[in-house]
């Protein structure tokens, strides 16, 4: 026997439909995405690179990144959320009071240090500046150094104002902004490609300008 059912009321019908739009929002992939510069960004739309795999909210959350494994659960996802990195250069007093901010407060951050040419270029197409130091927090950028305004991001980005790195934390070694690739070994000339001596063409015989059983008279001709 076929029972007619009672139509849907409004209540009940927004009810189903957010419950459908949460299932479809969590079925959907979310995006790591590493950028040139290093900082690392979440998406729920594909970067070009085709080799990028979707992660599910959870599988991102639940993996801490390699550098930050051994840091409490707390500052280790607010490490992965807004990682900061900071540039510095040799005999800058600035740069040296940024790194002392980071290190009394326990931040747990990567340093790129600009002393060569290309160091320089990289920089400025990264800050649009070449001036030092400068930091990032996430996707925040700070050009030069203010103790106020770096407390201040660090505070929004949910960082803790005293450390909680543990005894045995060790600080990524400064390593510099560009890569610097090994000198190739000078190669030796092959054989083949030596230079070879000049071969000297045979002298022209001497002429005879004397007189000879075909010409007997010696005429010049």
């Amino acid at each position: 026997m076929n029972i007619m059912q009672k139509p849907l009321t409004a209540p009940l019908l927004a009810s189903l439909l957010m419950t459908l739009a949460c299932a479809a929002a969590q079925a959907q992939g979310v995006y790591r995405i590493v950028g040139p510069d290093g900082k690392v960004t979440f998406s729920d739309r594909p970067p070009a690179e085709a080799s990028a795999q979707p992660q599910s909210a959870r599988a991102v959350a639940e993996a801490p990144d390699a550098a930050n494994g051994e840091l409490p659960f707390a500052l280790r996802q607010v490490a992965n959320r807004y990682p900061v990195t900071l540039y510095t250069g040799s005999d800058c007093a600035p740069c040296t009071s940024a790194r002392n901010l980071l290190t009394s407060r326990g931040i747990p951050f990567t340093e790129r240090t600009v002393s060569s040419n290309e160091d320089i270029a990289a920089l400025q197409r990264l800050s649009g500046a070449t001036s030092l130091p400068f930091g990032t927090i996430g996707g925040q950028q700070l050009a030069g150094y203010s103790e106020a305004e770096w407390v201040q991001y660090l505070d929004a980005a949910g960082y803790p104002k005293q450390s909680q790195l543990p005894r045995n934390y060790r600080r990524p070694a400064p390593a510099p902004l560009v890569a610097v690739k090994p000198a190739e070994p000078a190669t030796t000339p092959s054989a083949a490609s030596a230079p070879t001596a000049p071969t000297r063409s045979p002298a022209p015989a001497p002429a005879n300008d004397g007189p000879s059983p075909s010409n007997p008279a010696g005429i010049r001709f």
